[in-house]
Formats: C-alpha cells, structure tokens, sequence
C-alpha cells in the first residue's frame, strides 16, 4: 500500500535540531507558514536497517521541470495524487538526477562537514537566514494532533511531514509504503539567486529496479517495469547506451519532427530490437530494430503519440523487457531554442 497521505509542504523555515544520540537519529526542520501553522520535518540521516548510511545526492543548481509545476502551488500543505506530469517526485522514473551520482555519508559524527546532517545544515540555515527562500518538503503528511505537543520544537498541535526520503523499492517491513510518484525529497527555492537547490535520499537497501504499479522491487529479469540497477544504484557508466542528445523544438509548423540521439559507448555492438523511447506522459515509441555498432549514435524518430513539450519534459530509455536503461530531462528554457538540438 501507498503512502497514506502524499504531497508537498511549501513554507519557511525558522529553525532546525539534529538528533545525535538515538538509533533512528533525524534531521529536524521547523516550519511555519503565513497563517501561523507550525510544521515539524522530520528527516532521516540514518537506516534501520543494514547499511545504515543513506545515499545522498545534493544539486545546488537544480534544473527540471518540476518547478515549474511546483510554482503553482499554494502555500501550506498540497495532497498530490499518484501520476506523471506533475510535481510529484519519483526518483526511478522522474530522471531527476543520475542516481550514479549517489554518494553516502554517516549520520552524525564528531567534527565540521563530514556527515549527513552537517550537510543539510549547511543548506537548511541558509534558508533560516533568507526571508525569502521557500522550501518545498516532499513526503508523508502527520496531524494536527490538537492535544499533542510537538516533541522537538513544543508548539501545538503536533503537525509534520516525514518520509523524506525514496519510497518504493523497500524491503522487509518497510514494502508497505512502496508506490510509485510518491517519493520524498526536499528543493530550496532562493529567488533572489533565481536558483534552487534540490536534496535527495534513499536507503542503500532500496531497489532501483522497481513495478510501475506498486513500487516494489523486481528481480532482475522479471521484466515489466521502469526501474533500473537491480537493486542497487546503477554503477557510473554501467549501461552502454545512453541518450545524448534530443531534438525538441524543431524548426516548422506542427505536426513537428521530434527525434532523440542514442549513443553505444561501449565497445560492444548491442542489439535494439524490443527498445522503446518513453516521453513524461509515458506514451512510448520503438527504437529502430538490429544492432548498435560499438561508439555508433543513432537518431531516433519519436511517433506514436510521443511528444517532447517545448514546457519541458523527460525522456527515458527502455530495454525489450521495460526496464530503464537511461533517462534524461530538459527545461522549458532548454527547449525555447527553435531548431536547437538538446545536448545532455
């Protein structure tokens, strides 16, 4: 079963408090909003289960479509429900980032800079210190609770978002949040800097080879889903094809001739046949059949319904059995270049 109660806190931050002493230390985030609602985030620095240091991925120059979507919103707390081609965070399916990137970190240890909570700190109180940033919390909403007093920050009624972090692949007890379009993660919005910054997490037992319905794992070879790694993160450069590049806002009147650019970087030849191109929407297309060539690239006409939105999209690649291979995503200011190829 999904998360229960999904979406996104948007509102300030006023304070913070690291746990350091607990065996399910988090990182605590107070938040209040205009209308003097307090929130408390609550979010993991540690696994309770085996290995217990979180992934972490930190982009201080967050670029995707996302915020677009986000910009929307209301303040305060947004249910989002479950799908693609909105704000909602997928860490599988979103391309938010490369999760090869992913690096861990301890909880919490002695000394400046060196674990998971010196790391959001160092973001978190910039945003405490400017009135301006906004932070978007993406997770599991908890509250009011009109006769409990939150027990970090003491203000009433308790009232929060947790599960800050990857929600679907989970193993053992935890299989009963998995979902898909459901995933934790934080952005900070700077506008004085026109910049945001994106926080992402996931517990190192997690799949990232998971059911585009449930969220649970797949063993490798099952086929039928949208996942990627088998397990565990992808290795860096660990599959040979990759997209490079897209042609999204093509020069001429509609109906537009979209294609993407697949590259073998490789030194083997890799066979195509059953591949698929998948746009935000998941509309889906065919890779021509027969053999990549070592080092070859290979245009790929999208039709069939698969479209490349001059807003700013998501494209993603899938093997014969459905399972992602690579995925990439571009902004609408990426594609406001007519006739201008996307390089990734």
């Amino acid at each position: 079963m999904p998360l229960k109660a999904y979406g996104v806190l948007i509102t300030r931050a006023v304070d913070t408090h690291r746990e350091g002493s607990v065996d399910t230390p988090h990182y605590q985030i107070h938040l209040t909003d205009d209308r003097g609602t307090h929130y408390r985030v609550a979010v993991n620095v540690k696994s309770q289960e085996r290995p217990s240091e979180l992934l972490y991925l930190v982009d201080d120059d967050f670029r995707h479509p996302v915020t677009a979507h986000l910009e929307g919103l209301a303040p305060g707390w947004n249910t989002l429900p479950s799908g693609p081609g909105g704000p909602n965070l997928d860490l599988v399916r979103g391309n938010l980032f490369d999760p090869a990137r992913l690096r861990t970190l301890p909880p919490d240890v002695d000394g400046p800079d060196n674990d998971l909570a010196d790391l959001l700190d160092h973001y978190v109180r910039r945003a405490v210190a400017d009135q301006e940033a906004v932070l978007y919390v993406f997770g599991e909403r908890w509250g009011p609770e009109p006769a409990v007093r939150d027990k970090v920050f003491g203000f009433l009624p308790g009232n929060g978002v947790h599960d800050i972090h990857m929600n679907q692949g989970n193993s053992g007890r935890f299989q009963g949040d998995d979902g898909v379009w459901q995933d934790g993660g934080l952005l900070i919005h700077f506008p004085a800097q026109s910049r945001w910054v994106g926080v992402f997490l996931a517990f190192q037992s997690q799949s990232w080879h998971t059911d585009d319905i449930t969220g649970h794992t797949i063993v490798p070879g099952d086929g039928g889903g949208d996942g990627g790694g088998g397990g565990t993160r992808p290795e860096p450069g660990g599959e040979p094809v990759r997209i490079v590049a897209a042609l999204v806002n093509p020069r001429g009147p509609s109906p537009e001739s979209e294609n993407v650019t697949l590259i073998n970087a490789s030194p083997d030849p890799v066979d195509l046949t059953g591949w698929h191109i998948a746009d935000r929407l998941d509309h889906r297309c065919p890779v021509p059949e027969g053999q990549l060539a070592a080092g070859s690239s290979l245009s790929v006409p999208l039709t069939g319904g698969v479209q490349l939105g001059n807003g700013g999209g998501r494209i993603t690649l899938l093997r014969a059995d459905g399972l992602k291979v690579h995925g990439v995503s571009y902004t609408a200011q990426q594609a406001g270049r007519e006739g201008w190829t996307v390089v990734f």
